[in-house]
């Protein structure tokens, strides 16, 4: 039953392919840790061909931080997820004293659920251009760090990938780590669910645009993704509604009833006819974001962007970081 369900979280897809099979999907390891209170962490690695067609993911390792006290804004809790993104990050590149990393924000600035990565890049620590123009001022700890938000085909009319692949044939950096907007298929990860891939990232997948992908194998570069769902499609959500009501008539009707055989007889087709109805096809794919979604999209990017800076420089503290930043 999840067939038009989307959702760009490799440990949802995980989820639905679970409850479609009831059971253990094969090419694909998890492993579940539970670092602090209110903080979980789900580390998915699709290991094989069957487990990539199973989750319709790359092979790749995946973790998926979630942290559902973001929104409460509480300084010491939002440290604690930043130090946890930085040892994740940690666990998925290898950086040499001189590497160079390229921090690339993608998604549009004017509209905000689609504003993270932007965001991002406005609050890391560059300093290429220190390492370049006065050496002797570039603390020991820093590494060679430059950023750029490209924009998106609508306002450049140039394609993501095509500005990234400039940047890097000019800068020839060890690592690329790409920000973006995802969509869940749940409401209650927007903002407060990071996900970390090895496998890059394709920009506009969060809204179904398929566009030139930022991946070690067209850039010839490791490529690092990071993104925070920032919307949920709205057919996702009437799917959820209709589902839930089908599970509560069902517990409370007669099993032998022409009303529980019509509900039991309600398959894919028939769901999605219903949520069809409902939602107009000449609007589209209507996607949803919370109201509060522009404090939701700043805390994101603030913890992203320290846990980026904490990641791949050596040994600088936060302190350290917002020292240097203001």
């Amino acid at each position: 039953m999840w067939t038009n369900i989307r959702t760009d979280l490799a440990m949802e897809a995980r989820e639905m392919a679970q409850e479609r099979s009831r059971q253990e999907i094969p090419g694909v390891n998890v492993e579940n840790v539970y670092p602090a209170e209110d903080i979980s962490i789900t580390r998915v690695e699709v290991v094989s061909r069957q487990g990539e067609e199973n989750l319709g993911k790359p092979m790749g390792n995946y973790i998926t931080i979630e942290a559902p006290g973001i929104p409460d804004r509480n300084p010491e809790y939002e440290e604690e997820v930043k130090q946890h993104l930085a040892n994740e990050i940690r666990r998925l590149v290898d950086l040499r004293d001189d590497s160079v990393i390229l921090i690339v924000g993608l998604g549009n600035w004017n509209v905000t659920p689609d504003a993270i990565g932007p965001k991002v890049v406005d609050k890391i620590l560059v300093t290429r251009h220190i390492f370049e123009y006065v050496p002797d001022q570039v603390d020991d700890r820093m590494r060679r760090i430059c950023a750029v938000a490209p924009g998106v085909l609508g306002i450049t009319g140039i394609e993501t990938g095509e500005i990234v692949q400039g940047i890097v044939d000019k800068v020839k950096p060890d690592l690329i780590i790409a920000i973006d907007a995802l969509a869940s298929r749940k409401t209650e990860r927007i903002g407060s669910t990071i996900q970390i891939a090895d496998t890059g990232i394709n920009p506009g997948s969060g809204i179904g645009n398929k566009r030139m992908g930022l991946t070690e194998q067209s850039l010839g570069v490791p490529t690092l993704a990071i993104g925070v769902p920032t919307v949920v499609y709205a057919h996702t959500i009437g799917r959820d509604a209709l589902e839930m009501l089908i599970r509560e008539f069902s517990q409370q009707t007669d099993s032998h009833s022409e009303f529980y055989r019509m509900l039991q007889s309600l398959d894919e087709q028939h769901l999605n006819s219903l949520v069809g109805e409902v939602l107009a096809e000449g609007l589209g794919d209507l996607v949803v974001t919370p109201k509060e979604v522009d404090m939701l999209i700043d805390d994101a990017a603030g913890i992203i962007a320290d846990g980026i800076n904490l990641a791949i420089n050596k040994g600088l503290s936060i302190e350290d970081v917002s020292r240097y930043l203001h």
